[in-house]
């Protein structure tokens, strides 16, 4: 795949999608530090390399982390965070940050639940109406 600006190409598509993820940690607990943050945008930048999509944005407070995330058509959302969920786990407990460690217990750092919205690079109403006047203005055979 190549990047061509902000659209991509695949070998039989063109495209420029883009989700906002939002991941909180298991029963809400403040466990993150600025330290924590910077191993997890690390570990969130390999594993999306490996689903061919891009980490555009990061960041995150005490009980909660934000991603904007680049991604080819071919990756269905939810392998992407059931990867970035489960591998940033494992890596970040194995570290055994004593501000985790004390919160938690087991081997969860996220809750199940998680937030994805698509999203593009207009506001949405404005990119629903170009589309839609797009469609529109398609010369329909007789």
């Amino acid at each position: 795949m190549q990047a061509n600006n902000d659209v991509r190409t695949g070998r039989h598509c063109i495209f420029n999608l883009h989700v906002h993820l939002v991941f909180v940690t298991k029963y809400r607990r403040d466990v993150f530090s600025g330290r924590v943050l910077i191993d997890l945008e690390e570990i969130f930048k390999n594993v999306c390399l490996d689903f061919e999509a891009e980490l555009v944005e990061f960041n995150g407070k005490h009980d909660h982390i934000h991603l904007l995330v680049n991604y080819p058509p071919k990756i269905a959302i939810s392998n992407l965070v059931n990867s970035l969920k489960g591998v940033s786990s494992r890596l970040i407990r194995k570290k055994n940050y004593p501000e985790i460690k004390n919160k938690l217990w087991g081997n969860m750092l996220w809750s199940p639940s998680y937030f994805a919205g698509s999203c593009g690079g207009a506001p949405l109403s404005i990119t629903l109406s170009i589309i839609k006047q797009y469609i529109e203005q398609q010369q329909r055979p007789h």
